[in-house]
């Protein structure tokens, strides 16, 4: 299962680094996406306008996802695609619609928690306020406010003296609210603040989606520097791969597929949305594409008989204290190169023809792989896979890096692995 690898690109990790941290909300991470597009030479198209049949780059963003696909010089119409998917969105605390709250003198924020999060990552950090405000005119704003200004304070242990022995246990609802300040709350205060951080009167906000994060950066972490500790690894990690991997293919003339890449939001709670993997966007892009190169309805069931997507998400690295809760004979490890996700009923899509695609993707690019399962004794996870597959009738095989502390506020990953999954999903793309 393992190669000779590449060469470690630190550059790779470094602009991963720099991608989370720029990255806050599923929105900045779509328009970061973009950017690095637009540089290797993609347009932007949209869903509104008549498309045309012209190769090269393009891409389309609806909220906080984004499709983009390269056309090859004289591509045909039922030529198939290559598609990498991944998601934009991560667990966190989102802002409520009325969020002015508080009491016995302390200002607070109403959030509604977002996906599975692990809770108590989030208590006793500096966080900001990130995401998009909606103007009255329909346009949006993208505002980051990367400084302290709330905080989840943990209750002291002497008002709790069982939490070290009977564990934290906390409330949803009672006890997630952050402080961010002190007097008593006013109506329209918060949106105020955060309409002026980003140049704008209050009274022109007509809506907002916002969301806390954890303000530390990225570092690399331990003796030998072989670690990454961040945010949003899951899922931003594989965005960024997957980013790198579609413009690394730009100009490329000789590609016998489309490649493709679909970055959804609202993976963390189910995919049904607008944006999500369970919506029409990646299947409206794809045939759209098929008909503005001339195609029939007959060469778009060519093109996706032929298409093969790879899901890339985070999956779970071996734990060192919790070796038992993994399946004896699958231990993922840190910077063992990407892994493939297995599960027989289906909660990753990944089967046996599938596993030939992604080892013969590896093979190629000369990167080590790994396979994960799940104890059976423990619930699996899913991702955009299975979704996608059901979805548009595609082949899909579930593939990622492997992490520790999936859905904390703070996730480590091996410094080399994100360069492999990189390296592995140019390979695939090519075909």
């Amino acid at each position: 299962m393992s190669s000779p690898s590449p060469r470690f690109d630190q550059a790779h990790t470094d602009d991963l680094m720099s991608f989370l941290a720029a990255s806050p909300s599923q929105y900045h991470a779509v328009a970061n996406a973009a950017a690095r597009l637009e540089k290797a030479g993609f347009r932007e198209v949209r869903e509104t306008d008549a498309w045309d049949g012209t190769s090269g780059g393009k891409y389309v963003v609806r909220g906080g996802a984004l499709i983009a696909w390269y056309v090859p010089e004289g591509a045909a119409p039922h030529t198939p695609y290559r598609v990498v998917g991944a998601h934009t969105d991560s667990p966190n605390l989102r802002v409520k619609p009325r969020p002015d709250s508080g009491g016995h003198g302390w200002r607070q924020v109403a959030v509604e928690i977002y996906g599975g999060p692990l809770l108590n990552t989030w208590l006793d950090r500096d966080l900001g306020l990130a995401g998009r405000l909606t103007l009255r005119d329909g346009s949006h704003v993208l505002v980051n406010v990367d400084r302290p200004l709330l905080r989840v304070p943990q209750l002291a242990v002497h008002l709790d003296r069982s939490v070290n022995t009977d564990g934290l246990k906390l409330n949803r609802q009672r006890h997630m609210q952050p402080v961010w300040g002190l007097g008593e709350p006013h109506e329209g205060d918060l949106i105020r603040f955060v309409a002026g951080e980003a140049g704008l009167d209050a009274e022109d906000v007509g809506g907002w989606d916002l969301m806390v994060h954890a303000l530390e950066a990225p570092a690399y972490l331990g003796r030998d520097r072989d670690l990454v500790a961040g945010p949003r690894m899951d899922n931003l990690l594989s965005v960024h791969a997957g980013t790198a991997a579609l413009a690394a293919l730009a100009g490329r003339e000789d590609l016998p597929y489309v490649p493709v890449l679909a970055a959804f939001d609202h993976e963390e709670n189910g995919s049904e949305s607008d944006t999500g993997a369970q919506g029409p966007l990646l299947g409206n892009v794809l045939e759209r594409s098929v008909h503005a190169r001339g195609g029939t309805l007959e060469d778009k069931a060519r093109a996706l008989a032929g298409t093969v997507c790879l899901s890339s998400d985070t999956g779970h690295a071996v734990h060192p204290n919790y070796a038992e809760r993994h399946d004896p004979t699958h231990h993922p490890r840190a910077n063992g190169g990407p892994i493939l996700k297995v599960n027989v009923n289906q909660r990753y899509a990944t089967d046996g023809s599938g596993r030939a695609v992604f080892a013969a993707a590896c093979e190629k690019a000369g990167v080590p792989w790994q396979t994960f399962v799940s104890n059976n004794d423990m619930p699996c996870g899913t991702t955009i896979g299975p979704i996608t597959a059901a979805r548009h009738g595609i082949q899909t095989v579930d593939v990622g890096v492997a992490i520790l502390s999936m859905h904390s506020a703070r996730e480590l990953c091996g410094a080399q692995d994100p360069y492999l999954l990189a390296n592995a999903l140019v390979a695939f793309l090519e075909g």
